[in-house]
């Protein structure tokens, strides 16, 4: 705590003068609630409602505990008296911070407090003719002690507030998890409702470095979802919104970063968008220390979808080249392939390989030799195409 109340082992009121101050008590907590709905008008409601009843026993336990520390005897523990209404200003600083409110209202509603419950049992000390030594302490004790409370509410203010931050971190990260398994709808909406997250049209995912997460995230929609330990120091992200035109800004602030962003998806959908990053990010050859957007690999994602599938088509394909010996058939292979990609215009195939326009005119003929009228099928065409 700070602002620790004047030490009062020299200054203590008798029982006798503590009496009328004791008697008058439930005059001055009514002059104070008054004065506080009056001159703070955002308490003006809460005391009119179901908050109204603890507000009063809080300023009724403050002035009792304040009678009790100016009137208690020596003891070993001098601060007991300031339990009961340390823990109610703090329960108040909670609350507040519950009902979404600053403590603005509160300290202003201590300060009038203050001032008012000080004109009150001054009044009644100097009609029972209290010397002005002893009102001028009592009057230094009084801010002291409201001091003791502010800090108390400030405490709870700033408990509750971290505790709650704590709390939907902690249910966004349920969020996350939820939608990246893929659960039912009902459970994921609920665990959106939960961490008071609203939903967008469409996430994205994006895998980010676990060192860079943080910058990232920062410079990105507040509604991003993070999840840690997606992989090996890897993060992922769910961006929301950031298709059509969005999409190339959300690159934009990705430059510089070795990140996969996946497609856009229906939030509920933001599974397959993640599936599809990682996917990509698998694939070889792919640019280092960049953003890589899956949009621009899609033939590489269809053609390695099942590696297996695409090893027995090559195999098929490929077998009348058997036939040839191992170093004819691979240079039959990749002019086959070059005459497939270049539509069969054979200066282009040669300016492709290095090679003379003859030497291509005489692998084809043997190429076609091999393969006979399957040059002409359709769908042969298209099989050897994916093949090589």
């Amino acid at each position: 705590m700070t602002n620790p109340l004047p030490d009062v082992k020299a200054f203590r009121l008798s029982p006798e003068v503590v009496a009328p101050l004791r008697d008058r008590l439930p005059h001055v907590a009514t002059q104070t609630i008054d004065a506080i709905m009056a001159e703070v008008p955002a308490y003006a409601e809460a005391f009119a409602g179901a908050l109204g009843v603890k507000i009063e026993r809080a300023v009724r336990t403050a002035l009792g505990a304040f009678l009790g520390l100016v009137s208690r005897p020596h003891g070993p523990d001098p601060q007991s008296p300031l339990a009961p209404a340390l823990e109610a200003a703090y329960a108040l600083g909670r609350g507040e911070a519950r009902s979404g409110r600053s403590l603005d209202a509160l300290l202003g509603a201590y300060r009038v407090g203050a001032r008012v419950s000080w004109h009150e049992l001054a009044a009644i000390s100097v009609a029972t003719g209290q010397p002005a030594a002893i009102i001028a302490h009592f009057a230094e004790l009084v801010f002291a002690y409201i001091d003791e409370l502010s800090a108390a509410s400030v405490a709870g203010h700033a408990d509750e507030l971290a505790s709650s931050g704590r709390d939907r971190i902690r249910h966004l990260e349920q969020l996350t998890q939820a939608l990246l398994a893929g659960q039912p709808e009902h459970l994921v909406v609920a665990a959106a409702q939960r961490a008071d997250w609203l939903p967008p049209r469409t996430l994205t995912a994006v895998l980010v470095p676990e060192h860079a997460a943080r910058t990232v995230v920062n410079l990105l929609d507040p509604r991003t979802l993070r999840q840690s330990e997606a992989g090996p120091d890897l993060s992922v992200l769910l961006v929301p919104d950031a298709d059509g035109g969005s999409r190339a800004a959300m690159l934009g602030l990705l430059r510089g970063q070795a990140a996969v962003a996946g497609p856009a998806r229906p939030w509920l959908q933001v599974k397959a968008s993640y599936d599809r990053a990682v996917r990509t990010r698998e694939l070889p050859e792919l640019p280092t220390g960049t953003v890589v957007d899956s949009e621009d690999h899609l033939t590489e994602l269809v053609l390695t979808a099942d590696p297996q599938a695409l090893a027995d088509l090559r195999a098929k394909v490929l077998e009348p080249l058997s036939a040839a010996r191992d170093i004819s058939a691979t240079k039959l292979a990749e002019t086959l392939r070059s005459w497939l990609r270049h539509q069969g215009r054979r200066e282009e195939v040669a300016a492709d390989l290095f090679v003379h326009p003859q030497t291509v005119r005489y692998r084809m003929t043997q190429v076609r030799e091999l393969y006979g009228d399957r040059l002409r099928d359709p769908e042969w065409i298209t099989a050897l195409t994916i093949a090589l």
